[in-house]
């Protein structure tokens, strides 16, 4: 981009039009404008273009000062006409007086500048038309509707660069209005009496008070009580997060984020005001991802983080993150509920350590460290806890140091609060159970059960399918009316309830569609 215009200032425009060298005979001399203008030897000719600019050497003229006002900024106001009462508007005053007394006020020409004779003393330009008389009101000086001396208009800009300059000067014209106004407003103080024109600003409230509801407002809350924690053990290690479940010092998190520390390792936690706690992992479930651990010396004044319905979210909720990705602790990122009951499988892709969820999907920006933050809703209730995102790099699920593209996955809180809830009471994971086993293969027509080859029976003897009437062969192609199209799905959505509820199963049998109540029954541990 050219940049030959920035900064340089634009020439001054003449503080009267060019005028040939002599005015049409028979025109009459105009009026004199201001004071007599003094010429200077440096004037170029008529057909040149004039630039008032006084040379070093000469001294500043009160044409050269009136010059100025045409400068951007600095528009002159021209000295009012006057007409003597006697006298008519079109007569001109004679001329010699008038340049006598410039003489007298400026001295004389310098001896080396020849003066030659301008076009205004010949009478050019012609003067303004006789001011027309309305309604009777006689010759005697302006009517309505004439410009009042004094207040001619401007002659119009004769350059291009001069539409530079009236940009310019209408800002600065703008700036000048507001000043005008404060200092009227300053004269006016103290019953008219007069002292500083500075106008002070309003102070800036002492305290910026957000209303309830905001994002500010939630994450102002919510951060004392979500903590970063630091796990190490057996050569791993790493960085998640975590939040206070109740005031005896119990944190909710993921699993995998405490997994290294679980056997003997070191684990930290540390609050969003920097004191920093050891911890210790009190059970863990490996197929929900879920864990709890508890601060050894817990602080008192603990403030829980409320827990929502996660039944109750709907798709478009907002949403508000609380982690660390990266390492960056008390990161707050926000978004919405994207979609619900997503089935999700995620682990370290050896297969061995898999989790299995019906997720939360929110695009809130979730990253490596998010793992075990709460996903609040916009009153700041916790509705899930952070734990996978789709990585555009590795095209799967789970906590690879891929960065976020807008969809994570969050355990809905109902869910974790079970598992937490009986961790806590026994230090071991209850998992609800169909008391069958279906194929993991995906993207099918729904969970077809068979049995496998470490020797899992396909439907175990009296067991709840068994009771059910469900069979080896039997595709489950709904779970309580949710379409099912893998084994994945099915457990994600099993494990959203609790052994002992009833729940209705959709299946296929030689291509005919039955449906079936099963109770479901319960697992301990991860075996």
């Amino acid at each position: 981009m050219s940049t030959e215009n920035e900064g340089n200032a634009v020439p001054a425009d003449p503080s009267v039009p060019p005028v040939p060298d002599a005015a049409p005979e028979g025109t009459p001399a105009s009026a004199p404008r201001g004071a007599a203008h003094e010429p200077k030897a440096h004037e170029p000719a008529a057909h040149e273009p004039v630039t008032r600019k006084p040379a070093a050497h000469e001294p500043a003229t009160h044409e050269t000062a009136a010059s100025t006002g045409d400068q951007p900024g600095h528009y002159g106001e021209p000295a009012p006409r006057q007409y003597p009462s006697s006298q008519s508007p079109t007569s001109a005053p004679a001329q010699a007086p008038a340049s006598a007394s410039a003489s007298a006020q400026h001295g004389p020409a310098p001896e080396h500048a020849a003066v030659p004779p301008r076009a205004a003393d010949a009478g050019w330009p012609p003067p303004p038309p006789e001011f027309p008389s309305y309604g009777g009101a006689g010759s005697g000086g302006p009517a309505w509707g004439a410009p009042e001396p004094g207040h001619e208009p401007r002659p119009p800009r004769k350059r291009q660069s001069a539409l530079i300059t009236g940009v310019l000067v209408a800002a600065l014209i703008a700036g000048g209005v507001g000043g005008g106004i404060g200092y009227w407003a300053a004269e006016r103080n103290d019953d008219g009496s007069t002292g500083s024109t500075t106008v002070s600003a309003a102070d800036a409230p002492k305290e910026v008070k957000r209303d309830a509801g905001t994002v500010a407002s939630v994450a102002a809350k919510s951060l004392p009580s979500v903590v970063t924690i630091e796990a190490q053990g057996n050569g791993e290690g790493g960085t998640g997060t975590g939040f206070v479940y109740d005031k005896e010092g119990h944190i909710l998190t993921n699993n995998h984020v405490v997994a290294s520390a679980a056997n003997g390792g070191d684990l930290t936690a540390t609050f969003s005001n920097g004191k920093k706690y050891d911890a210790e992992v009190v059970g863990r479930a490996q197929g929900y991802d879920v864990a709890v651990v508890k601060l050894k010396e817990a602080p008192s004044g603990l403030t829980p983080l409320p827990l929502a319905n996660s039944e109750q979210v709907a798709v478009g909720d907002s949403t508000i993150a609380i982690g660390a990705p990266f390492g960056l602790s008390n990161t707050v990122t926000t978004g919405i509920i994207s979609a619900k009951n997503r089935p999700v499988a995620s682990g370290d892709g050896s297969g061995s350590s898999n989790s299995y969820m019906s997720a939360l999907q929110t695009d809130a920006s979730i990253n490596p460290g998010n793992s075990g933050g709460p996903l609040l809703d916009s009153r700041g209730a916790v509705i899930g806890i952070n734990s996978a995102i789709q990585s555009a790099g590795s095209g799967g699920l789970g906590q690879s140091q891929a960065g976020s593209i807008g969809l994570g996955f969050a355990i809905p809180i109902n869910q974790a609060k079970n598992v937490a809830d009986q961790l806590i009471k026994t230090g071991k994971p209850v998992y609800p159970v169909i008391g069958a086993t279906v194929s993991m293969a995906e993207g099918g027509e729904g969970a077809a059960i068979s049995g496998n080859d470490g020797g899992s029976p396909a439907v175990v003897a009296n067991g709840p399918a068994a009771k059910a009437g469900l069979k080896a062969g039997d595709i489950i192609t709904k779970f309580n009316g949710t379409p099912i199209d893998s084994g994945p799905t099915l457990i994600g959505q099993i494990w959203t309830h609790r052994p002992g509820d009833k729940v209705t199963l959709t299946y296929k049998r030689d291509g005919k569609e039955s449906t079936t109540e099963v109770i479901l029954g319960e697992r301990e541990g991860e075996s």
